[in-house]
């Protein structure tokens, strides 16, 4: 039987208001019973005033790899740490492929963030070009040994989340069976850095989950939770999701 406990994570991107705050909230503190671990990642402005609640814990979507210093505009690890974050989404292919951060610019966000006590959600994915040529491994290979290779004792602090980014906003999920694959391969990976670590670290999905699709993908044995896009705006489609990753 599978230890891993689900973590369900909510990324709202540059979205949602003070009104939104508190529907999700409001939504997931009333929830009583087995819960998965639940992960509100909003707008970093909204950190510090967002209600604490023991039903879910907050993170940022981004952090400086810089610890501080006149870098106007960008927020350190450290300063998340005292916002009330206790995890930060790293490596977004949103970042990667909008804002051009490398390899070697996630790796060293990574290290920031172990360094002020966050626990990195470290996402590697494939384009669409890179699977139809079948590269897919190849390409998480060369993600995860950017971060993990020179230092595998990262490892076991860290969540791995898996977005293919032909799946993300499109509508297209990946299919339980395809997610699954994937996901195996991301853990026999990881073993290759810390094999007895591996086995407990948890590797969501995130590429257009919903509440229709998520029981199905929650199923498999490699997909420990999901990294939620557009359905995490809305609290009811949320707290579905969310009640489907059962955390018993």
């Amino acid at each position: 039987m599978r230890q891993r406990k689900p973590l369900v994570v909510a990324n709202w991107k540059m979205n949602g208001d003070q009104h939104l705050v508190h529907q999700v909230s409001d939504s997931l503190a009333a929830l009583s019973g087995a819960l998965p671990d639940i992960l509100i990642c909003p707008p970093v402005i909204f950190l510090s005033n967002f209600p604490k609640h023991p039903n879910y814990c907050l993170g940022a979507q981004n952090l400086s790899e810089q610890p501080a210093g006149a870098f106007t505009g960008e927020i350190s690890a450290v300063m998340l740490a005292q916002a009330g974050a206790s995890h930060v989404i790293v490596g977004h292919s949103e970042r990667r492929t909008l804002y051009g951060e490398t390899n070697s610019l996630v790796a060293a966000k990574v290290a920031r963030a172990l360094a002020a006590g966050l626990t990195p959600v470290l996402c590697v994915g494939e384009t669409a070009a890179q699977r139809a040529e079948e590269k897919t491994f190849q390409v998480l290979a060369e993600q995860l040994d950017a971060v993990y290779s020179a230092q595998p004792q990262w490892l076991a602090a860290s969540v791995i989340a898996y977005e293919p980014l032909w799946a993300i906003g499109t509508g297209n999920t990946a299919t339980p069976e395809q997610a699954q694959q994937v996901h195996a391969f991301i853990r026999q990976q990881l073993a290759r850095y810390d094999a007895a670590a591996a086995p407990d670290v948890r590797i969501l999905y995130g590429g257009s989950v919903n509440a229709g699709n998520s029981a199905s993908l929650f199923a498999q044995a490699d997909v420990d939770g999901a990294l939620v896009g557009g359905a995490s705006l809305n609290a009811t489609d949320f707290v579905a999701i969310c009640l489907s990753a059962k955390g018993e």
